[in-house]
């Protein structure tokens, strides 16, 4: 019994993060792929768009129940950009799966942005507007 349970020990010590990350809710995947997108939008330097943030916050606290939760969200976003740039990040809210999620969210539509920018930064941008998590300028 000893042995399988150092097996099981030293596969999940040597198994990929995202293997070992929990899935995310479909709440919490749904404020992802809008808060991403948005984000994309934003760094594409699409005219006409910037944050909102307390909109954003409201977003995520009607889709996943309390402003908290939108929050650690958001922290756990941030903490996956600068990962993955190489920064200093706070490693209590860095989350694999959000990381992983939100990284093939980011490569799609900012490639959609790249392909069409002028259509992709109308239909994301608005999209973003609508939903509150930017505005208009």
């Amino acid at each position: 019994m000893k042995i399988k349970l150092s097996v099981v020990a030293m596969l999940a010590l040597i198994a990929p993060a995202p293997a070992r990350a929990a899935a995310l809710s479909d709440a919490e995947a749904a404020f992802l792929d809008q808060l991403v997108t948005a984000s994309v939008v934003l760094e594409q330097r699409c005219v006409g768009y910037e944050v909102d943030g307390a909109g954003g916050v409201q977003l995520g606290a009607r889709i996943l129940g309390s402003p908290e939760a939108a929050m650690a969200m958001i922290d756990a976003y941030s903490a996956a950009i600068k990962a993955r740039n190489g920064e200093t990040y706070d490693t209590g809210k860095f989350r694999p799966e959000v990381s992983e999620v939100a990284g093939k969210t980011f490569r799609r539509v900012r490639a959609d942005l790249i392909r069409n920018p002028k259509r992709a930064c109308a239909a994301f941008g608005d999209a973003g507007v609508d939903r509150g998590l930017l505005r208009r300028y």
